[in-house]
């Protein structure tokens, strides 16, 4: 049985992983700002559970969950980096501080979770590290851009992380979620930014309508979601990226339907800016 470490556990997919992984016999150090969120969720407090408090933002907190956890468990096999939120402006809508606090949890949280947790799973040797995306991370649309942008860089963090973990034994898969019947729409999960400037009404006006009904209606089983994501863990091959939802696949193929229409459109001017010289 593995033990998993998994950030933002109280609620949503991270709170679906928590119970998934329990429920094969798994051990869980749940984190999350507040553990007794957690507990709540199981009041036999099963022996493979470990609720500890750790904002992501907060290096020394996530330190010392991962001493408590080796402490109780001895290693740590999977680490789930998923705490993080939503946000909904367009890009000049959105205020630096908005921006800043936004890839403070989202990107630097990962980044703080990776330093705490990497030594031990280098250590050992093996494990693998699952960083929570969104299908926004891949193919971004108006009014979620910096979202999207957040976890633009999560896939490049993961891509870089998969070339220097895997001669260490420890793998690595971005998961790129499409929507998921969670909170993540509600107001616990996602920040507003005012619609201030009217230019944008007509660009990102219509996502900003959309987001805000779909609350609840989102097409994905959270608890299949985190059945799919257990599942990879014990397999002998992960892939890099893992997209769940047909709304997912859908949106990443349109992508690479387009890119590759642009990369054959240009192809003559992109390779007109060589020097001519052999390599």
């Amino acid at each position: 049985m593995s033990v998993w470490f998994v950030t933002g556990a109280s609620r949503g997919l991270g709170a679906e992983m928590t119970r998934e992984a329990l429920d094969r016999g798994h051990s869980v150090i749940a984190t999350a700002r507040d553990a007794s969120a957690v507990l709540r969720a199981y009041p036999h407090q099963p022996d493979g559970l470990l609720a500890v408090d750790a904002d992501v933002t907060e290096p020394a907190q996530l330190t010392a969950a991962v001493e408590a956890g080796l402490a109780k468990f001895g290693r740590i096999d999977i680490v789930a980096n998923n705490a993080g939120y939503g946000l909904v402006g367009a890009i000049e809508e959105t205020s630096d501080e908005a921006a800043r606090a936004l890839f403070d949890v989202n990107v630097f949280g990962v980044l703080n979770t990776l330093r705490a947790t990497l030594p031990t799973l280098r250590a050992q040797r093996s494990g693998h590290v699952l960083n929570i995306g969104s299908v926004g991370g891949f193919a971004t649309a108006p009014a979620v851009g910096l979202y999207g942008a957040s976890k633009f860089a999560l896939e490049g963090i993961s891509e870089a992380l998969h070339g220097e973990l895997a001669p260490l034994g420890v793998r690595v898969t971005i998961v790129e979620p499409g929507g998921f019947r969670t909170d993540f729409l509600s107001k616990l999960s996602v920040r507003v930014e005012p619609a201030s400037i009217a230019d944008y009404a007509a660009g990102a006006g219509p996502v900003r309508e959309a987001l805000a009904g779909n609350d609840g209606r989102q097409p994905g089983d959270p608890a299949k979601a985190a059945k799919a994501i257990v599942d990879i863990t014990e397999v002998p091959d992960p892939p890099l990226r893992l997209q769940l939802g047909a709304d997912a696949i859908d949106r990443v193929e349109a992508k690479l339907d387009l890119v590759r229409r642009e990369l054959g459109q240009w192809r003559h001017l992109a390779l007109s800016t060589g020097t001519g010289e052999a390599v």
